[in-house]
């Protein structure tokens, strides 16, 4: 059995309308309102620390002076919107 991990409470305050809105997402799903807090804050918590850390990345590599050229940035750029369609149409 996997050890529990340790949990603690965080208060938020939302809109009524939030409120109403997650409710009834909760009652649709028959999962809790925490159930889907806790999910949404994981995927913010994962897409910012991503952008820090391509933040991290690119500062470091300006600081060493090592830049991407025309090929490499089209590469990547390319990347971005192929995992933003897929993550788009995992949505949809």
């Amino acid at each position: 059995m996997p050890a529990m991990t340790p949990k603690t409470s965080v208060p938020i305050r939302i809109s009524d309308e939030d409120k109403r809105r997650l409710d009834a997402l909760a009652v649709a799903t028959g999962r809790s309102r925490n159930h889907h807090l806790t999910a949404a804050v994981r995927r913010y918590i994962d897409e910012e620390s991503w952008h820090l850390d391509k933040i991290r990345q690119g500062l470091a590599e300006a600081d060493s002076e090592e830049f991407a050229d025309d090929a490499e940035i089209e590469a990547e750029m390319r990347g971005i919107i192929a995992d933003a369609r897929v993550a788009r149409g995992a949505r949809a």
